[in-house]
């Protein structure tokens, strides 16, 4: 029955226990039986567990008998927590009526928690705030409430406190759950219209759908249609999500689940698409999910021109489940051919560049991280730039605006000093700070996305000791003095390490990234030159010096002109091996000129 589901996720702060809850409340209903437990049931790759984050929405059905003697069907969507991933929790949240906000005792309310609040409220959810962590020492659980009611402006009373870590509090946590959010307001009688939002490809049985059925019902063996492709298939299986697939013969309004359709078409399936039935279809599509907007773009190559198609194959089924994703085809004088990918975050670069290594066995090279800037032309038109391939001629630039952001940083105040001079560092603007408790202070600023993206967030746990909290959204586009630095290996400009940044930054850049340059390329029989330029004009200069073999060994006493004779020839030799010698950069060396030294 209908008034018997609740559909939820939970939301937090990254570190805050969502992933721990997620495990208890498992344990508590029996979904998951002690022999095949362990720890982090919902985070299922090898990356989110070496990481300790959460990077992908997780669904799972949990079955529930509460203390009025009903039977409760719970559908769980455990989100991540970091800033990089918070289309994620968007999509999750459009497929639920209830919101856990976690928050830890210890530390109170941080940056993303108050962001992904913000979230939910625009959806209209209920929210009931979890207080965790109680059973540690510095848990202040009073000086949490206060937070939650003056920060948050959430009602106290509401609250739950658990200890996601010993189990204390869960039993509390499930009565809340089944009493304060409210069944999924879904009507039977209309005809079928489901939302997507997640989907997965399976070698064996194509690509699996993850939908939320809003209005009617689906039964195994109708026909089905895919709106946005208009694409008809025939369901071989649908159910729900236990720790493994769970079939069922039908779903109705209200109800999380899966489908499988013998769908092999990769992008015939997009999240936030209408699946509708064949035989009575509804006429208007469902409200899709906001457009993602990329914020960092970089290009990917396979380091073998021959793995191309399969880098193409591995981007296709990545996108399936990964749908903040962007990308189009590239191609490149030095590279080969490639794709220009849009990601939401540095974080998100990484993770996705790990995926196709790990999951498709791809050898990459990426290119140095970038933004997207806004140049206006002399002739008045306006274009947007975020490869610097594209960057046009100095000569024809009217002016260049880069990307700014307004940033929030939450910590506690004695590290006001530190983050203060970060801030500054980063050609941070418009500064203020409010204190949100007795020893805690927020820190608002306007920043350029483009100082933002590369290491702030780690420069920021590293001089609040872990502290900091950090969350940001996009505002607008600002003037700013660009240049392209380009990167020159043995006289030759290596195209995938140019970059676009603030003229002010651009010598200290060209020379980090030149240092870092000649620590990772190996030593050739020649000199390496290595420089940085703008234009015409070299700003840093490094030199890897050359292998020299000892060709006088041989020579036992003997004129010195024996010598001289076999040294010159050598020079000689090194001299023609320089002109025609090759460099070959390795892909660590790429990733080598993004770090900063400040």
């Amino acid at each position: 029955m209908r008034r018997h589901i609740r559909n939820f996720c939970i939301i937090a702060h990254i570190d805050h226990g969502k992933s721990t809850l997620a495990d208890r409340l498992l344990q508590a209903t029996g979904t998951v039986s002690a022999r095949d437990f362990h720890d982090l049931m919902l985070d299922t790759m090898d990356i989110e567990r070496e990481r300790g984050i959460t990077i992908k929405s997780t669904a799972v059905t949990m079955k529930y008998t509460s203390n009025d003697g009903d039977e409760y069907e719970l559908n769980l969507i455990d989100t991540p927590g970091h800033v990089d991933f918070a289309y994620e929790v968007s999509r999750a949240l459009a497929s639920c009526e209830g919101a856990l906000l976690v928050i830890d005792a210890a530390q109170g309310v941080e940056a993303q928690t108050v962001a992904n609040l913000y979230k939910a409220m625009d959806q209209n959810l209920t929210i009931i705030p979890v207080i965790n962590k109680i059973d540690l020492l510095s848990a202040n659980i009073l000086e949490t409430m206060g937070e939650i009611e003056g920060e948050l402006g959430l009602n106290v009373d509401d609250s739950v406190c658990v200890s996601a870590k010993t189990g204390e509090g869960i039993e509390d946590l499930l009565e809340a759950i089944v009493e304060k959010i409210p069944p999924p307001d879904s009507r039977d009688d209309l005809p079928l219209r489901a939302r997507i939002f997640d989907s997965i490809y399976d070698p064996y049985r194509g690509v699996i759908v993850y939908f939320r059925v809003e209005e009617g019902s689906i039964k195994k063996g109708e026909s089905i249609l895919m709106m946005a492709a208009e694409k008809e298939y025939k369901v071989e299986e649908l159910g729900h999500f236990g720790i493994k697939r769970e079939p069922c013969l039908e779903l109705i309004a209200g109800e999380v689940g899966y489908v499988i359709a013998g769908i092999k078409a990769v992008e015939d399936v997009k999240s936030g698409d209408t699946v509708i039935s064949a035989e009575n279809p509804a006429g208007t599509p469902l409200e899709g999910y906001e457009e993602v907007k990329p914020v960092v773009f970089s290009s990917i190559y396979p380091v073998s021109s021959e793995d191309y198609e399969d880098l193409s194959a591995a981007m296709e089924r990545l996108k399936l489940n990964d749908a903040s994703l962007t990308y189009e085809k590239v191609s490149s004088p030095g590279l080969g051919f490639g794709f220009r990918c849009g990601f939401l975050g540095l974080l998100h670069l990484e993770v996705v560049q790990e995926r196709l290594e790990r999951e498709f066995d791809l050898s990459l090279v990426l290119t140095a991280p970038t933004v997207r800037y806004r140049i206006t032309l002399t002739d008045g038109s306006i274009v947007s730039i975020d490869n610097p391939v594209n960057y046009p001629d100095p000569v024809k630039i009217q002016i260049t605006e880069e990307p700014y952001i307004k940033a929030s940083i939450i910590m506690p105040d004695r590290y006001i000093g530190p983050v203060t001079r970060l801030i500054l560092d980063r050609r941070g603007d418009n500064y203020k700070n409010l204190y949100v408790g007795k020893k805690r202070v927020e820190i608002t600023a306007d920043l350029p996305l483009g100082e933002v993206v590369y290491d702030f967030y780690d420069k920021l746990k590293s001089v609040t000791q872990g502290y900091g909290s950090f969350d940001y959204e996009i505002t607008d586009y600002r003037p700013g003095d660009l240049v392209k630095v380009d990167i020159l290996v043995n006289h030759e400009k290596v195209e995938a390490l140019s970059m676009l940044v603030h003229r002010d930054r651009a010598r200290p850049w060209a020379v980090t990234a030149c240092k870092n340059l000649k620590n990772e390329i190996p030593r050739q029989q020649f000199k390496i030159p290595i420089q940085g330029a703008i234009g015409g004009q070299i700003i840093s200069r490094e030199t890897i010096t050359a292998l020299r073999k000892d060709v006088t060994a041989k020579c036992y006493g003997g004129d010195i002109t024996r010598k001289r004779k076999l040294l010159e020839k050598q020079k000689a030799g090194k001299k023609r091996m320089k002109m025609v010698g090759s460099v070959a950069i390795p892909q660590k060396a790429f990733l080598a000129v993004l770090r900063r030294e400040d």
